[in-house]
């Protein structure tokens, strides 16, 4: 059965902001129903002119830009909460693919229907614009570290990112996070080789940092990992909006 806006289980999370009682009743009628989909599923594909948009509900994915000969650079992991297919929205076709790591269930809009939004509801629209603007934000960052950090820094600030959004997504269990990813899913995020990323990887386990086996991941120490990081915690806790 579909949620009702007034019961969707992401609301009761502290990382999104209230919704009143207006921006409810306009969700529930901006939303054309629900979808559910498995593991490998395609949901937004690169150079396509996707008629939908998407809220994930539920579930992990990837999202990711292939180049020509097949190279693959990772994006951003996919999480509850996350907004699907704007850019397709305001530019016609999407720049990158957006494929499930899980069993996905998806809150599903009419990309038509954007712009009612935005000439009608305009608390609903700064909170669209909040979005994009978050993102372009996180891709600076995941630019500074291909760019400018080492391997280890590019990893720690990785996982960081990861178990921070899953915490605030109330995704761990008993610390430890159930993660569908691979370890070149993750070398792929960070601009680093498969090997470079095996070792990397057990250099942090060896000093009891991370605990990464059997698709779970724990991290140990979360602090350690921002130092090594080089992080501003200040700039991972935020409210943000849910569409």
């Amino acid at each position: 059965m579909p949620f009702a806006c007034h019961d969707c289980p992401l609301r009761r999370l502290d990382v999104f902001e209230e919704f009143s009682e207006d921006e409810v009743r306009f969700m529930e009628g901006f939303k054309a129903g629900e979808l559910e989909v498995g593991p490998g599923t395609p949901i937004l594909v690169e150079g396509a002119r996707s008629p939908q948009l998407f809220t994930v509900l539920s579930g992990l994915g990837l999202r990711y830009k292939t180049l020509e000969d097949g190279r693959r650079q990772v994006i951003n992991f996919v999480m509850p909460g996350d907004f699907l297919g704007l850019q397709a929205a305001v530019g016609g076709e999407m720049g990158h693919s957006v494929e499930a790591a899980t069993d996905m269930r998806l809150c599903v809009f009419r990309r038509s229907d954007i712009w009612t939004l935005f000439k009608n509801h305009p608390d609903r629209a700064y909170d669209v614009t909040w979005i994009a603007a978050t993102e372009e934000h996180f891709l600076g960052e995941s630019l500074a570290s291909i760019g400018q950090r080492s391997a280890i820094e590019r990893i720690a600030w990785g996982l960081v990112q990861i178990w921070t959004r899953a915490g605030d997504l109330d995704l761990l269990k008993n610390d430890t996070l159930l993660f569908p990813f691979r370890q070149q899913d993750l070398a792929d995020t960070l601009g680093l080789s498969l090997v470079h990323t095996n070792k990397t990887l057990a250099k942090l386990k060896e000093r009891g940092l991370v605990a990464w086996t059997d698709r779970r991941l724990r991290v140990l120490d979360v602090e350690a990992l921002e130092r090594m990081a080089l992080m501003d915690r200040s700039e991972i806790h935020r409210k943000r909006p849910l569409m």
